[in-house]
């Protein structure tokens, strides 16, 4: 059977090249492959250096590069390992895929010397204890570093957060599989900071209830009976009921920001006529998309990063949004701009989603070529003519979070917002001299800042 070892990386350059050299110790590989999570230092170049497969992901997110790199793999058996342990055993790939060539597992999971972290002993073992009690022994349930059967690793749901691992356990289980834990001996890897510790509890607990038959994630009283969660994990209660109720959906581009991301890039990048052009003279909207798209051709990922960073949030926009996810809403971001963009800024602002165009890279490098994503184009369920239109992307949010569309509240700018901001149960304009928008708009918003939005909050 060939083997796979699949190393997603995210701004891995100091440890990259010993992690393939260590691997490249072993007799038992066939293939290497990296991907990378569009990192922005030098990590593609130096894995690049030991002449191993390299691909970036197609969007960002662990459980993204996890599924990337299985579905171009060759070999019949999947090694997953982090890009950041430098003290691997040299017998590590030996000791993840021999229970499974000598048939005694389908998938492996690897432990190690060390003490289980606050995550794994406060959330996820007392929930498995509770919720999936055969995998209660595990010692490091949360562990990254496993093997499997490709063909089983094709039918799991991978998360795209810290429930990824948890997820892929959890969805093996449920398969049917032979799993088995063997215990690596000791190695070093970074402990996560304090900060992150919350939102790692939060998407861990999230990816456990998600796939649990004992409780309906619909249900209050479902979620009351688990008495452990309330006990140490209440917020995560909390988050996971709230969610069910409310959301506010934000335009990006002068509304978020204090500007347009594309029209800064233009002006950075000198193609500021050119886009011009393309927007006075195209109006199909497919077509305009793909065109400004190849306007971006050759452009890194540091540079669009840095573009956005370089924008200004509109006045009290952080703090809102942070109330409003206190408040029990789902916040996030329907844009006509690119998914690299709003997903780092989803990030930064602690948002829950985002949803824009899919603009393609090649080694961190900009292909010019990009995809529209399905939510946004006409079905038979659409409300208005339009073929791309944001409220079609609303109302299949609307449907995936079980929320009902007078519990929406969108913001929007411009003529693409209208038909969103008119479906929306509370339609927003901000800053905007656009007459259909003020028209058909619940609340208008003339000063550029966040603040009114509190005053729409029920």
């Amino acid at each position: 059977m060939k083997i796979t070892v699949i190393i997603p990386t995210l701004n891995e350059e100091a440890t990259i090249r010993q992690v393939i050299q260590l691997i490249k110790q072993s007799p038992l590989v066939d293939e290497i492959i990296i991907v990378d999570d569009k990192s922005v230092d030098n990590t593609v170049e130096k894995a690049k250096e030991e002449h191993v497969k390299v691909i970036t992901s197609t969007m960002l997110g662990k459980g993204a590069s996890m599924r990337d790199g299985l579905l171009v793999a060759k070999g019949e058996i999947i090694i997953y390992l982090d890009a950041d342990i430098t003290t691997y055993p040299v017998n590590i790939i030996k000791a993840l895929t021999d229970p499974i060539i000598y048939d005694e597992a389908d998938f492996v999971k690897a432990c190690f010397e060390r003490q289980a972290g606050r995550v794994t002993e406060l959330v996820a073992k007392p929930l498995l204890s509770i919720l999936f009690p055969d995998l209660s022994n595990f010692q490091q349930p949360l562990s990254g570093m496993i093997a499997g059967k490709k063909e089983l690793l094709k039918e799991i749901d991978f998360e795209n957060d810290y429930g990824v691992d948890i997820g892929i356990l959890i969805d093996m289980y449920k398969l049917g599989a032979k799993i088995k834990e063997v215990n690596i001996g000791a190695i070093q890897n970074r402990m996560r900071p304090l900060a992150q510790l919350g939102k790692m509890s939060k998407e861990v607990t999230t990816a456990i209830l998600k796939r649990s038959g004992n409780t309906d994630a619909n249900s209050l009283a479902g979620l009351e009976k688990i008495s452990i969660i309330r006990e140490q994990m209440d917020f995560a209660i909390k988050d996971s009921v709230n969610t069910l109720k409310k959301m506010a959906i934000f335009n990006m581009d002068n509304t978020i920001l204090k500007g347009s991301f594309i029209h800064t890039l233009a002006e950075r990048k000198g193609f500021k006529k050119e886009l011009q052009e393309i927007i006075v003279q195209t109006s199909n909207p497919f077509i305009r998309t793909k065109k400004i798209a190849l306007l971006l051709k050759g452009i890194n990922i540091a540079d669009i990063l840095k573009t956005l960073d370089d924008i200004p949030f509109a006045d009290k926009a952080l703090e809102v949004i942070q109330h409003l996810k206190r408040q029990g809403y789902i916040t996030g971001i329907i844009s006509d701009s690119y998914d690299c963009v709003t997903n780092h800024l989803k990030t930064k602002l602690g948002m829950d989603f985002s949803i824009a165009n899919e603009l393609e890279f090649s080694k961190s490098i900009s292909t010019g070529e990009v995809r529209i994503p399905s939510y946004f184009l006409k079905t038979k369920y659409s409300e208005c003519e339009h073929e791309y239109c944001k409220s079609n992307v609303l109302h299949e949010l609307t449907k995936r979070y079980n929320i009902n569309i007078e519990n929406v509240m969108a913001v929007g700018d411009s003529d693409a917002d209208i038909c969103m901001v008119h479906a929306a149960g509370i339609g927003v304009v901000f800053c905007s001299d656009n007459k259909i928008l003020q028209s058909i708009a619940d609340y208008c918003i003339t000063e550029a800042s966040f603040q009114p939005l509190l005053q729409f909050i029920r």
